[in-house]
């Protein structure tokens, strides 16, 4: 109960770090004019996001590391290999963050202006980090591969881990990219999802990889603060990838990953539509199955105001990770 308490705690802890350093760092982003541009194709009340400060990503990274390193200080440096663990999660979390800032920092300076780094080249290396942490996963800290919801010993998938693996780390981070284009959207799954690994992982006793989730929680909900609508602040490609391929990572580390669809049901939603439409669009010679994809400009564009659809899609995110969990308790 005390680690439990411990890893709960950490929660407010990290939102208050994160709201204190929050208003230095708008502060900072605006002295540096790194703005948001805003898709030209895109709803036309997105107009008045130009300009906002991005990159905010690095206003939850830096509060759930510090925490991370400092209440896990005697085992990550000592011999506790449970302890150690967290450095994993952590480091894919500013790995994907540095890509997702370099993509940033193209659309917003570079060469590439509005439209951030090539697609081929971000996705490869993607997927070269995916398949360093999955082996990472699988060789050094020899996580449950797959824990079916009423089976007593874990399931072992051989040589189908590893591509298991990368795709469910690329394809969330991935897919929560694509969920970050409301006010508070992104930030709001996230939060719930991380919040619902956080209660697997003290269910199974991984004290410190609750104790991770938890502080992403409250990190996430310190960056609300500042992102609701109307934003002050967006994350960007640092956080939105960042915070996929952790949510994908601690997943994994659980052996519950087969949870993912319902607990991140709104972000694999957004990444099937782009899917979808992309698909059909080549297959109709220009047709478009959804109005704009992602998903929450369809619905934009159908009627809904910003607020509606954020609130509307965490209702319904909330609802299926509330089921996840639950399949996760049957026995």
């Amino acid at each position: 109960m005390g680690n439990t308490s411990v890893a709960i705690a950490l929660t407010g802890l990290s939102f208050m770090m994160t709201i204190i350093w929050g208003e230095p760092l708008i502060r900072l982003l605006k002295t540096w004019r790194i703005g948001k541009i805003v898709r030209e194709d895109g709803p036309d009340q997105h107009t008045a996001k130009m300009g906002t400060p991005t990159m905010g990503g690095f206003m939850i990274l830096i509060p759930v590391t510090l925490i991370t390193v400092l209440f896990n200080a005697v085992s990550i440096f000592g011999f506790d290999l449970l302890g150690r663990s967290v450095l994993l999660p952590l480091l894919a979390m500013w790995a994907y963050a540095i890509l997702g800032m370099l993509d940033d920092w193209e659309g917003i300076r570079g060469k590439r202006r509005g439209l951030g780094m090539r697609a081929r080249t971000k996705f490869a290396i993607q997927v070269l980090f995916a398949i360093a942490i999955a082996f990472a996963l699988r060789d050094l800290l020899q996580v449950p591969q797959l824990l079916w919801f009423t089976a007593e010993e874990t399931i072992v998938l051989g040589p189908w881990y590893i591509p298991i693996a990368v795709f469910i780390i690329v394809g969330m981070s991935n897919a929560v990219n694509f969920t970050d284009g409301l006010d508070g959207l992104a930030g709001l799954i996230s939060a719930t999802a991380f919040a619902a690994v956080g209660f697997v992982a003290v269910v199974q006793g991984q004290t410190f990889l609750a104790r991770f989730c938890f502080s992403l929680v409250g990190a996430l909900f310190g960056f609300l603060w500042f992102n609701v609508h109307p934003a002050r602040l967006f994350m960007g490609d640092t956080g939105s990838l960042a915070l996929g391929s952790t949510l994908g990572v601690v997943a994994l580390m659980t052996g519950q990953w087969l949870i993912i669809p319902l607990i991140a049901v709104i972000p694999v939603s957004e990444a099937l539509s782009v899917i979808i439409q992309v698909v059909y669009f080549r297959a109709t010679k220009g047709k478009r199955f959804f109005k704009m994809a992602p998903l929450h400009h369809h619905f934009e564009l159908s009627g809904w105001s910003e607020t509606q659809v954020v609130q509307r899609f965490w209702l319904v995110s909330l609802v299926f990770t509330m089921l996840g969990v639950a399949l996760v308790l049957v026995e």
